[in-house]
């Protein structure tokens, strides 16, 4: 169930009434009329949930669901388990994507014109800045610093002796102490998740949290986005440079240092200890060893060892990396119009 400091559940729906608005259809033989007051992953979900499955990929996790209800394909109905409802459809993700609307929304910042939300609670010491805006709900420890022109949405928690830079927006977020957050980042807007759907590509909505925790830093103009159902999490002493992407659900352990213009995508895991250079991009649902060093610029498509090197693109040991540009380097000189000269 998403977290209620950041989302307000609805209405529930039936199974029936969820049907009718995705233009699903309720397999044959199930209780219809079963309530539906949430959503979840397939793992996480509860009877009293709704979930999805599009791909065979995760038939063990559908097979195991407890989601009360679950939109499928026709291929994959069978394998849902008698106590949960099969809504059959060829868009099972984008039925979801309306649904979740239905059930689930963000909390909004309210109509009121204060600067700090009469709900938020600040502890003594905390500075808000001119232009700064605190959502209702927030909670912000003594000693913090809140820039000008920033916002804290609702209930965000930030602990104490932190920094939230000029312009940086922080929403969906729980942070640990002395979190300092620079100008411009954007922490907690919604990962990139998209479905096709019956009338084209819908926005698939994303319900998780961002958890950073104590001492991390996060550059200018870095966004880090929040989990689809999970959170997405920064880990204790984390330094992330300027101008980083930090894709949903994407977890990185403690003393990690991430340098400027790198990208890491959805699901990934960055475990203790590791160095990322300038440009490094990292493809999805990955894990990089604790340890590890990747060098500028490497394209890493695949799992990384524990405290190895790696650069190039795609990314491989750094010494087989150098041997084998050096050895491209020798044969381009033997070709015609080949130089000498470097």
């Amino acid at each position: 169930m998403p977290d209620s400091r950041f989302y307000e559940v609805l209405a529930p729906a039936s199974t029936s009434e969820l049907a009718a608005l995705t233009g699903a259809r309720v397999a044959e033989g199930a209780k219809v009329e079963r309530l539906i007051a949430g959503v979840g992953s397939l793992t996480g979900a509860t009877v009293d949930d709704l979930s999805f499955c599009a791909d065979g990929r995760h038939l063990a996790g559908l097979e195991a669901t407890m989601a009360g209800a679950c939109f499928v394909t026709e291929a994959l109905a069978s394998s849902a388990p008698w106590s949960c409802v099969a809504l059959i459809t060829p868009f099972p993700q984008a039925a979801y994507a309306q649904a979740a609307d239905r059930l689930v929304r963000p909390r909004s910042y309210g109509s009121g014109e204060s600067a700090v939300d009469p709900s938020a609670i600040l502890e003594d010491g905390v500075i808000v800045s001119p232009g700064a805006r605190v959502g209702p709900g927030a909670r912000i420890g003594s000693g913090t610093v809140i820039g000008p022109g920033a916002s804290i949405g609702p209930g965000v928690a930030i602990g104490r002796d932190g920094y939230i830079g000029p312009g940086a927006v922080v929403g969906f977020a729980l942070l640990g102490d002395r979190v300092r957050i620079h100008a411009g980042a954007i922490i907690g807007e919604p990962g990139f998740g998209a479905a096709p759907g019956p009338k084209g590509v819908v926005d698939v909505p994303q319900l998780g949290r961002v958890i950073l925790q104590d001492g991390v830093t996060v550059g200018a103009n870095s966004c880090i986005d929040r989990g689809a159902f999970d959170d997405t999490v920064v880990g204790e002493n984390t330094k992330i440079d300027n101008l980083v992407q930090i894709a949903h659900n994407v977890v990185i352990g403690r003393n990690c240092l991430l340098a400027a213009q790198t990208g890491i995508s959805g699901s990934t895991v960055i475990e203790d200890g590791c160095m990322l250079g300038g440009q490094v991009g990292i493809a999805d649902h990955l894990t990089i060893g604790a340890g590890a060093r990747l060098a500028a610029a490497a394209g890493v498509m695949k799992n990384v060892p524990a405290r190895e090197t790696w650069g190039g693109t795609p990314a491989r040991p750094i010494g087989r990396w150098m041997r084998e540009t050096a050895t491209l380097a020798r044969m381009a000189k033997r070709l015609p119009g080949g130089t000498d000269q470097e």
